[in-house]
């Protein structure tokens, strides 16, 4: 009897039998219980417990006990000339060092390096994954060194009898941003070789066959089949731009004054140095918000492209 006769002869009340998807999906579900259990316990959980503390005025010191205080601490923020000065130096810190800089140098440094000579790669690659393997803090120090007053970038600006300046207190959000750049273009690099690497030499051939020039072969050929690793790439290093704090805090400490205090800067000066548990966990949770919202943007974006 087909399956058509049998619901047929079932009648329209009849309640269909678990087919078989059904009955073989749960043991192939038991795999990833104890994941999903692990990801509740150790990440769902601080995150659900920092979204309670935002919406309290829970401090380090001063206070006995902590009050449910609402909405008070983000509008608090919004009302914050701090919080918007630090909101604008995010957005240049990001579009700085992670679209300008990581993502145009990172290209760039692929594009050469796949015409170089096979020594000359070795070195290139090796002094710039040297940078990105360092320490935070580490790469800090040594960009410190490096803008100071007495620094090695005065010191070869006056060998070369050029003006030299205090670049930690004249252009401090400028020092952060290159020194971000110096220390992240490494996985552009390695991301955009990997995708270069995927397209075909035939295409290019036969473009510059046609009489396509380097830049049109680029805009028009190289660009459009990367595109998913340069939607990838950005979002990535924006996620990873926007949550810098030890590199920003080793250089500059935010300052001078305000001049460089980002997002993650201004949120551990007022949960940690304030005391202002609350106040600064709903900026935290703010700069989640904004890295979510732009993943869930990129996800969409990439998933019209299929």
């Amino acid at each position: 009897m087909s399956t058509a006769t049998a619901k047929a002869a079932a009648g329209p009340g009849a309640v269909a039998a678990p087919g078989p998807r059904r009955r073989h999906r749960a043991p192939r579900l038991l795999p990833l219980t104890p994941a999903t259990l692990l990801l509740l316990l150790f990440l769902g959980g601080p995150i659900g417990y920092c979204v309670w503390i935002a919406f309290t005025d829970m401090r380090l010191t001063g206070a006995s006990t902590t009050e449910f205080v609402g909405l008070e601490n983000f509008r608090r923020a919004f009302a914050d000339e701090a919080f918007r000065n630090a909101v604008v130096l995010t957005l240049v810190f990001t579009l700085l060092s992670s679209f300008l800089g990581q993502n145009t140098l990172g290209l760039v440094l692929a594009g050469l390096m796949r015409r170089a000579s096979a020594p000359v790669r070795a070195v290139t690659g090796s002094v710039v994954i040297a940078a990105w393997v360092l320490p935070e803090i580490v790469a800090g120090f040594l960009l410190y060194a490096f803008f100071r007053r007495e620094g090695t970038l005065n010191a070869v600006l006056d060998w070369l009898h050029l003006p030299v300046q205090n670049w930690l207190f004249t252009l401090p959000i400028l020092a952060v941003s290159f020194a971000n750049v110096w220390r992240g273009t490494a996985f552009s690099m390695l991301v955009y070789s990997a995708a270069l690497s995927g397209i075909p030499q035939e295409i290019s051939e036969a473009a510059q066959v046609d009489g396509a020039r380097g830049w049109q072969r680029l805009w028009r050929i190289t660009l459009p089949m990367i595109r998913r690793s340069i939607g990838t790439n950005l979002m990535l290093n924006t996620l990873q731009t926007l949550s810098v704090f030890g590199l920003i805090w080793a250089m500059t400490r935010g300052g001078p004054g305000h001049r460089s205090q980002t997002l993650p800067v201004f949120m551990y000066d007022q949960a940690f140095l304030k005391s202002l548990i609350g106040y600064g966990t709903a900026v935290a949770l703010l700069l989640l918000l904004v890295g979510a919202l732009f993943s869930v943007v990129h996800l969409r974006l990439m998933r019209t492209e299929v």
